[in-house]
């Protein structure tokens, strides 16, 4: 589990140089192993609560304990929708609005209400027209010019790695056709990374989410910020082995998402540093300093 962060915006002519620290991780390894395999599902689910479905059927599918993944669909619909339709607005300047009414059961009613409408063949022209939630998106895309606050990272091939990938809802939907425009307009920056968590959550409204287990006692489990991959074995009624991967470790690797899009973001614009990293949405608390962030 990754640590707090603390990040100091400096200046180098017209450009931000962040500095990020992160805060040592919790001993995930050490806690888990010796115990028990029930128990190390109830504790990680306490202990990682920050989408705790997905991180306890990771576990419960490396370990093949009894599991139920009907929850995991209606976490990532409601972190998606928190973002879109709370979060993000109130940070543009824009109301908050209330979340559609029946959303926990997903399907084409939430995808009618996030869309506005059908979903649209041409962005710009969606973006223009203000249905459903292109207010916030649109809004983005006014705040940040092309080019700034982008991240350019090589797919997600290797989830039990470390280094920088494109661990996030927005790589798992980089194939879309509307994607492909956003980032032909824009490069991979905010308006890219907020359309594909939109895309992710039409498409999960529509198909729930399933974890996957490539191999035995491995892992893979979607979440709100990307993909959860976990490593458990036990041996004589207890855990013997536990690694776990997050879309945050991804993301706050040296060369990440973090690093590279702050510091794609002008010096003039460091006041909307807080909103790029609330669009990269790392699971830990975040402390920022310096230059007006």
């Amino acid at each position: 589990m990754s640590g707090g962060l603390h990040i100091t915006l400096g200046v180098a002519g017209a450009d931000l140089r962040p500095v990020v620290t992160q805060a040592p991780a919790l001993p995930v390894a050490r806690l888990m192993c010796g115990r028990a395999p029930e128990d190390v599902a109830r504790l990680a689910r306490s202990l990682f609560n920050l989408c705790g479905e997905a991180q306890d059927l990771a576990v419960r599918l490396a370990l093949d304990l009894p599991r139920a993944e009907a929850d995991l669909g209606r976490e990532i619909l409601r972190d998606h929708l928190f973002k879109l339709m709370i979060a993000w607005p109130g940070l543009l300047g824009l109301a908050p609005r209330a979340l559609p009414l029946g959303w926990e059961a997903g399907g084409p009613r939430l995808v009618s209400a996030v869309w506005g409408g059908a979903a649209p063949a041409h962005l710009a022209e969606w973006l223009a027209a203000g249905r459903g939630v292109a207010p916030a998106l649109a809004a983005l895309a006014e705040a940040f010019a092309p080019g700034e606050a982008v991240a350019e990272l090589a797919p997600l091939t290797d989830p039990f790695g470390t280094a920088p990938q494109e661990n996030s809802p927005a790589g798992r939907r980089a194939g879309h056709p509307l994607m492909a425009e956003a980032e032909a307009a824009f490069g991979r920056g905010p308006l890219w990374r907020a359309l594909g968590r939109l895309l992710d959550l039409a498409a999960f409204a529509e198909t729930p989410p399933r974890g996957e287990t490539p191999a035995p006692g491995r892992a893979l489990v979607p979440a709100a910020r990307g993909t959860y991959a976990l490593e458990a074995r036990a041996e004589g009624g207890v855990v013997t082995e536990f690694l776990r991967r997050t879309p945050t470790d991804h993301l706050l690797a040296p060369g990440g998402a973090l690093e590279a899009a702050l510091g794609a973001l002008p010096a003039a614009k460091a006041s909307r540093a807080g909103l790029v990293v609330d669009i990269l949405d790392p699971c830990v608390a975040v402390v920022m300093e310096g230059c007006h962030a």
